[in-house]
């Protein structure tokens, strides 16, 4: 007997959801049943009540079919439904006088006017709650004015609630998702500024190299003479190329820097880190470097894209860790280069934009087919991990 009582118990949720399901998929098609079993009740009440109901069944069955029927379609014409079976409600009354009228489709009643507060307009809400109570009214005289009152505009009350609670579900939504297309937006053109701002580093990076490879060409041919023209001509082929490469770098590069007027500076890799972190322990955030592995020469963009991350990893911390303290690992493995930034500050944000910090690292990480690690850490805090691989960029 413990057994089945669970069992049951699941059973009845099951089916239960299983009927929401079904009246959710087809709204009219359980409007209309209900309205039939409903109608097939009151019809049988009233057949089986001739002792109570004293006036002609001629009366009585075009009326309750009228309060049952077209609730089949009260969701589709709420207005017109309220108005076919509070009309027959009047009918009913003025045509059976002071003859008792049956009580079981006041549940007719009810669900018109709550659909009708439910779903219509304020303007149609309020002009059907009128004509409903006026009907109740009618029905019952203004003696008993408290009752119509009570419970018609209970119904209708209930249905203004409901419709207000839909309305404000449906613009806390559509919110949502203006909100959801802004983020993804602004991440967007964050992802495109930091491809920008990728671009012209390595600009000067590839700027850099192509010129000494210009220059060293144009020196050896020079250095040939006329002894071997061949290769002379090879070295111009190689110079030559070199300088159209130089031109249509910065011609591209004319094109990201629309507004912006270019930078001379060289771009700054892992051997300035000392440099970054003493700005960063000034700025108040105590942080600790560990280099694990020997030292290598960096291709000069993953030295500009480590730096960078680095940066960005340690000015997230400085936003929105609070007092907090830093450690920056530096590794040196076989063919890759891994970093990991970690803070045991208050950890990430649950709420609101995350920024646009991490989108610019997984830039400069996906742009050497590394990968990016970063999330909430073990104990408290914050933890970035990259791994930069080398063996791609030096092949």
């Amino acid at each position: 007997m413990t057994e089945s009582r669970p069992r049951v118990t699941v059973s009845g949720v099951m089916w239960f959801q299983t009927v929401r399901r079904l009246i959710e998929r087809h709204p009219f098609a359980s409007d209309a049943a209900l309205a039939v079993i409903f109608a097939a009740l009151v019809v049988s009440d009233v057949l089986t009540s001739s002792d109570y109901l004293t006036a002609s069944k001629a009366i009585y069955v075009p009326a309750v079919l009228l309060m049952t029927l077209p609730l089949a379609w009260r969701r589709r014409a709420p207005l017109l439904v309220a108005a076919v079976v509070m009309g027959a409600l009047v009918f009913e009354s003025l045509a059976v006088g002071s003859a008792p009228t049956p009580d079981l489709p006041l549940i007719g009643w009810l669900l018109a006017i709550y659909t009708l507060a439910a779903h219509s307009e304020r303007l149609a809400a309020l002009f059907g709650g009128a004509f409903s109570l006026a009907a109740g009214l009618v029905w019952l005289g203004l003696d008993d004015f408290l009752f119509p009152v009570v419970v018609f505009g209970g119904a209708w009350l209930a249905g203004r609630m409901v419709r207000q609670r839909e309305t404000h579900a449906q613009l806390v939504e559509e919110r949502s998702t203006a909100l959801d297309r802004e983020r993804e937006a602004n991440a967007r053109v964050a992802a495109a500024d930091e491809r920008a701002r990728i671009a012209r580093e390595l600009h000067d990076v590839l700027s850099h190299s192509v010129s000494v490879m210009v220059v060293q060409a144009g020196a050896e041919r020079m250095a040939l003479g006329s002894d071997r023209a061949a290769t002379g001509e090879t070295l111009e082929a190689i110079e030559r190329t070199g300088r159209q490469a130089l031109a249509e770098m910065r011609r591209l590069l004319g094109m990201l820097r629309v507004d912006e007027p270019p930078a001379h500076e060289p771009q700054p890799t892992l051997a300035e880190l000392d440099r970054l972190l003493s700005q960063v322990r000034e700025a108040g955030l105590p942080v600790k470097l560990q280099v694990e592995g020997e030292p290598s020469n960096l291709p000069p963009g993953i030295a500009v894209s480590a730096y960078r991350i680095v940066q960005e990893a340690l000015t997230n911390v400085l936003k929105h860790a609070g007092p907090a303290q830093a450690q920056v690992i530096v590794r040196y493995a076989s063919g890759e280069l891994e970093l990991e930034i970690t803070d045991d500050g208050r950890g990430p944000r649950t709420e609101g934009d995350p920024g646009h910090g991490l989108v610019g690292m997984r830039e400069r990480v996906a742009l050497y087919g590394g990968d990016l690690d970063a999330g909430a850490r073990n104990g408290g805090g914050f933890v970035v991990r990259a791994r930069l691989p080398l063996a791609t960029t030096q092949a």
